[in-house]
């Protein structure tokens, strides 16, 4: 009975999960992801200081 007593909500949460990713359009979050860092590079080349020469 501690098993599934336990675990119930763990259950519940991934028959939700799997309902739901088949049922409705969920966004990709691995393909969110990528872009944010493909958007935080550009931003991080744009706006980056130059390096200083070191004249000695």
């Amino acid at each position: 009975m501690g098993i599934i007593k336990s675990s119930f909500s763990f259950l519940v949460g991934t028959v939700a999960g799997i309902y739901i990713a088949q049922n409705y359009d969920v966004p990709n979050i691995k393909k969110l992801g990528d872009t944010a860092v493909f958007i935080a590079k550009q931003y991080e080349e744009k706006y980056r200081k130059p390096k200083k020469r070191d004249d000695g």
